[in-house]
């Protein structure tokens, strides 16, 4: 079986021979520019790892695997827009370096090569391929509405949250690895157990990386501490902070959302100092190790020998060792 550093570098390999049309510039430049930022590229490689779970052959889950990468970039450069983010991974984002029009029609051409790649897969089960794709591209466009209109609402549930993280981020890794299983002969049974690995340990990521916005190392995590705070965004955190606050700890926290304080510091870290004081820490990690120990469960369940997991088992264990 390969391992992850080999699946990567194969992933790498294949964008790094990713052919594109030279014109338009505009058009097909800056999908170049947003595929060359990098990244773990885990939902390809958690496609190949899947198809190997099941097959020591994966050379036709690779085109599967980089649709499913074009089509995260393509979502990411359409989010920038919607999130008026300037920066992606150290880089100016597409609208910036371009401008928005481009940013549009490019990320509309980035969705269109995601599917050239992906009817690149056998025949036989491309029908099956392509449900699941469609199914969890719209998915995704759900969970990023619901997102923008949770910024608009005074309060929203712990469920809803789940929900749209679920949608927004969860179900483009369970379609990875279900497709990854299908096409390297699983059956219907344990490709479903895969997507299900996938949606659990995508849940417990995102969960992740809400508490290392607040109390993650910046040096580890890559980014400053915070930000989530001073954007005032509804987070499994604040949501839970809202809901247990009570009398002056409650009216403290709101005040802090309302009003602007000297600093954006002050801001963060009176926030933290009520999570704190409510254990929200705690309570974050709780849920995480919650979903991290179903999606580990249905890695059980597969009806695959105990050593063709340990790759699944390595990859989740790695994708969770962040510092918190």
């Amino acid at each position: 079986m390969y391992s992850f550093n080999d699946l990567q570098a194969i992933v790498e390999k294949s964008f790094g021979e990713l052919q594109l049309p030279k014109e338009p510039r505009d058009l097909y430049e800056p999908i170049s520019y947003t595929i060359s930022l990098g990244g773990k590229r885990i939902r390809p490689v958690l496609c190949l790892m899947a198809s190997n779970v099941f097959s020591d052959i994966i050379d036709k889950a690779v085109k599967p695997a980089m649709a499913l990468e074009i089509f995260h970039n393509f979502t990411l450069i359409h989010d920038d827009i919607m999130d008026k983010a300037e920066v992606r991974r150290g880089k100016p984002t597409v609208y910036r370096k371009w401008n928005t029009n481009v940013a549009i029609l490019s990320g509309d051409a980035a969705c269109i090569v995601a599917y050239k790649y992906l009817v690149q897969t056998e025949p036989t089960i491309l029908p099956e391929i392509l449900k699941v794709f469609n199914t969890t591209a719209l998915e995704v466009c759900d969970g990023q509405q619901f997102d923008m209109e949770y910024e608009k609402l005074p309060f929203v549930t712990e469920d809803d949250y789940l929900r749209m993280i679920e949608l927004k981020t969860s179900v483009l890794l369970a379609g990875a690895a279900k497709i990854g299983a299908l096409i390297g002969g699983a059956s219907a049974g344990d490709a479903e157990k895969l997507y299900n690995f996938g949606k659990y340990l995508g849940l417990a990521f995102q969960l992740q990386d809400d508490l290392l916005d607040s109390f993650g190392d910046p040096k580890v995590f890559g980014k400053a501490i915070g930000g989530d705070i001073i954007a005032n965004k509804k987070t499994f955190l604040m949501i839970n902070a809202t809901k247990l606050a009570k009398g002056e700890t409650l009216s403290k926290l709101q005040k802090l959302v309302k009003e602007p304080t000297d600093t954006p510091e002050e801001k963060v870290e009176g926030v933290k100092q009520i999570y704190r004081e409510l254990g929200i820490k705690e309570l974050t990690e709780d849920r995480i190790n919650h979903y991290y120990n179903l999606a580990l469960a249905e890695l059980v369940k597969l009806s695959v020998r105990e050593e063709r997991k340990e790759m699944l088992l390595g990859f989740a264990e790695s994708l969770m060792k962040r510092d918190r």
